[in-house]
């Protein structure tokens, strides 16, 4: 009895712990590296789509933009360490639970333990960027699709690896787009602190912020799935890829336009994130 009584407590604190302000900072610090990325893909987006300009709508076309600029080494090193901030964060979800009452769910430790994953490797590539390895963060998505796509299907059972991958890929954009639409990112904030106009801030960002963001997974998805039943690696697609085939559709430019804009806002967004993000 008494070990049990202890064991929640324990389990709090720890989860306290990991919550603490090194964390909640660093967790800041990445919504704001995460945003000044989808705003220069946003904004490379929207000149594809008005000019046809061949620059790179990713993360290589977004690192190229920073380190454009006069103090571009600073600003990728300090984009870096905030994606790292970021990866932290979520390694503590992963290890001690979220915050809020069902934190601690083992479907949300894990999926806050893949999107540590990711924000570590996105981190390791632009600080490898900026300590002077042009080509890690630099490189085309398009070009790792194709190579990733390449050593999957020179597998035994390649198509099928592959199209567990682009499936997975698929099922997240469709999955990032849905909770946009049903704005499930409200229990995330502070809502009931914050004022009306703060929320409805974060409201018409996040919608279609979120939309956007999902439809360019779902592509990158889709492409990649295509890849595997034709077990042609040069059909999957990258995001600057995925984000210039929307021209291709009935609705032409403007769909990527719309597209792009909403990347844009998801990055306005993600600056709201790390004022009112309950972390």
């Amino acid at each position: 009895m008494r070990l049990s009584s202890m064991r929640p407590s324990s389990m709090n604190l720890r989860r306290g712990a990991a919550r603490g302000a090194a964390v909640r900072a660093g967790a800041r610090a990445g919504f704001v590296a995460r945003g000044v990325l989808y705003l220069l893909v946003g904004a490379l987006a929207v000149r594809i789509g008005l000019t046809g300009t061949s620059e790179q709508a990713d993360r290589g076309g977004a690192l190229a933009e920073v380190v454009s600029t006069p103090f571009g080494a600073v600003l990728l090193w300090a984009l870096g360490v905030g994606l790292a901030g970021m990866a932290l964060w979520r390694l503590s979800e992963a290890l001690f639970g979220a915050a809020g009452p069902k934190g601690d769910r083992l479907g949300r430790r894990a999926l806050s333990g893949a999107r540590f994953a990711f924000y570590a490797v996105g981190s390791f590539l632009v600080l490898s960027f900026a300590a002077g390895d042009r080509g890690s963060g630099a490189g085309t998505t398009d070009r790792q699709s194709h190579d990733l796509s390449g050593r999957l299907l020179s597998l035994p059972g390649g198509p099928w690896w592959v199209g567990a991958v682009a499936t997975a890929i698929l099922g997240a954009g469709l999955w990032i787009a849905g909770r946009a639409v049903l704005r499930k990112y409200r229990k995330h904030l502070t809502w009931e602190r914050m004022s009306a106009p703060q929320r409805r801030f974060m409201d018409v960002t996040g919608v279609p912020g979120g939309v956007a963001r999902g439809l360019v997974f779902a592509a990158v998805g889709f492409f990649g799935l295509k890849a595997s039943t034709e077990s042609d690696p040069g059909e999957a697609k990258g995001i600057d890829d995925a984000i210039r085939s929307f021209a291709q559709t009935p609705a032409g430019p403007w769909l990527l336009v719309a597209v792009a804009v909403g990347l844009v806002l998801f990055g306005v967004f993600s600056f709201g994130e790390s004022k009112w993000r309950d972390v």
